[in-house]
């Protein structure tokens, strides 16, 4: 039913009921002891202490560093090419590159 096609008096009426299911919720409550003790426990915080917060914390960085494969242990260092293998590199592409411009590429 639509409220626009409502008389004044039916919308009213309609305003009238709603309030009085108000009242009879609010009285069903008080009637079956939905006291203030309900309320008070929703209002209390509870405080974590430093130590809980701390072993959360480091908990969630394990399980990050075993995600990302990353460990708290010293990282290893990088391997270094020599420079002979670096000139032995550099000679083959050499190679390769005198290859593709005599054959008149652009490009390998």
């Amino acid at each position: 039913m639509k409220l626009l096609s409502l008389a004044s008096h039916q919308l009213r009426k309609a305003a009238d009921l709603v309030d009085e299911i108000e009242k009879l919720k609010n009285e069903l409550s008080a009637t079956l002891g939905s006291s203030g003790i309900a309320t008070e426990a929703r209002k209390i915080k509870r405080k974590m202490s430093r130590a809980g917060r701390l072993a959360i914390a480091a908990a969630q960085k394990a399980r990050w560093a075993k995600i990302t494969g990353k460990s708290s242990k010293a990282k290893t260092a990088k391997r270094k090419m020599s420079a002979a293998w670096r000139a032995k590199i550099a000679k083959a592409a050499k190679a390769r590159w005198a290859k593709a411009k005599a054959a008149g590429k652009k490009s390998l």
